[in-house]
């Protein structure tokens, strides 16, 4: 009699689905027979710009040292944080992407006798790390698309060890003023700690938003998240990263992987924080392309959420798969977002200027091609 394997994994992780990344240029590429250099990605929130020459000439180098295991403890780049966020070697997790650090904190700190609270319409890892360690995940109503933090707060319960923030938020993009995310925090027990996830924290300009990292004094529950993947043009190299008090640090570190992150990611992701002029770049990019796709939304009368990441939530109704397909068939790669339960959008990253507009037209040849076909 055959085994039944699924059978002997633990509750959790039977029921998971995987997470489902944007479709590849390559996989796009072989369906359709197309070239990769006539298809345009704007589906996982990636750095347009291509990688910074700094994090090329120091990945380059690295390679020589392939052989040799990385430094489990990352030194170099652990010191260059330090010194541009002002904070202690001791307080820093580094991981394998941002999504390494949320899973390492989720098996520190829950088990099945816990709750994990989170918006709906959140990131879904945070859903994902929640069941598969089989801790009850409370997924809050959002209002207006975003966190009703005010709710959050309330959720919050006696079994309750985790709440993930994620400002500004991924896939909608709404954000959180420093005030909103001060006077949750003050709400929340200090035995609960609270994991805000900066991913895209680089992109916020005004100083009416936070940095997580200026209230870890007042606030030893928080652990602020960040990654090289978004502003800082690493993605493939997968880098990430909290900040926190020692304590946790200390407890995050003992289960985190002692080579999680490699060595060329190591070297790029040091010499990217010196690149000012590339992040700056990538910022005026962003700005710029957020308003090329609103200003094409607007003309096509379609609803978008405002958004503060690198990428921008547009309502297409009720035939958004099909819209999607046909974008594929244009060589034009964005990403739907049915499994966030918003079945009537898609999400588009910010590319390029030529990107953008290409996207632009091919979307209102698609939305053509569906009104004659309803």
């Amino acid at each position: 009699m055959a085994v039944d394997y699924q059978s002997l994994a633990v509750k959790g992780v039977q029921a998971l689905s995987p997470y489902q990344p944007g479709k590849p240029i390559e996989e796009l590429a072989r369906e359709l027979g197309l070239k990769p250099a006539e298809i345009i990605k704007l589906a996982s929130n990636e750095n347009p710009l291509g990688p910074s020459e700094k994090a090329l000439a120091a990945a380059r180098e690295a390679l020589s040292e392939m052989c040799l295991y990385p430094d489990g403890n990352g030194f170099d780049l652990k010191q260059a944080l330090s010194e541009r966020f002002g904070v202690g070697m001791d307080q820093i997790t580094l991981g394998n992407g941002s999504n390494d650090v949320l899973e390492v904190i989720a098996r520190c700190f829950a088990d099945r006798d816990s709750e994990v609270v989170f918006s709906q319409y959140a990131f879904a890892v945070y859903p994902l790390v929640t069941q598969a360690i089989g801790a009850k995940g409370v997924s809050v109503p959002a209002k207006d698309w975003g966190h009703d933090l005010d709710a959050m707060a309330d959720a919050v319960t006696e079994r309750t060890r985790l709440v993930f923030v994620a400002n500004p938020n991924n896939p909608t993009g709404t954000v959180h003023t420093a005030d909103a995310i001060e006077g949750f925090l003050a709400k929340i027990p200090e035995d609960v700690l609270v994991v805000l996830d900066e991913a895209y924290c680089e992109y916020l300009t005004g100083t009416e938003y936070p940095d997580g990292l200026e209230l870890l004094e007042r606030f030893p529950n928080l652990i602020v998240c960040r990654t090289f993947s978004k502003a800082w043009g690493l993605a493939a190299l997968r880098v990430g990263y909290s900040i926190s008090s020692p304590a946790i640090a200390d407890i995050l570190n003992r289960v985190r992987q002692p080579f999680n992150v490699d060595t060329v990611a190591l070297a790029a992701a040091t010499a990217v924080l010196g690149d000012e002029d590339y992040l700056n770049r990538s910022r005026e990019v962003n700005t710029e392309g957020l308003k090329q796709l609103a200003d094409g939304f607007d003309r096509m009368g379609l609803p978008y959420i405002p958004s503060a990441g690198n990428f921008i939530a547009v309502e297409v109704g009720k035939q958004a798969l099909a819209i999607y397909h046909a974008l594929l068939e244009h060589g034009v790669i964005v990403r739907p977002i049915a499994g966030y339960g918003m079945p009537e959008h898609l999400r588009v990253s910010v590319g390029l200027a030529k990107e953008n507009e290409r996207f632009l037209d091919a979307l209102a040849e698609a939305l053509s091609a569906a009104g004659e076909g309803g």
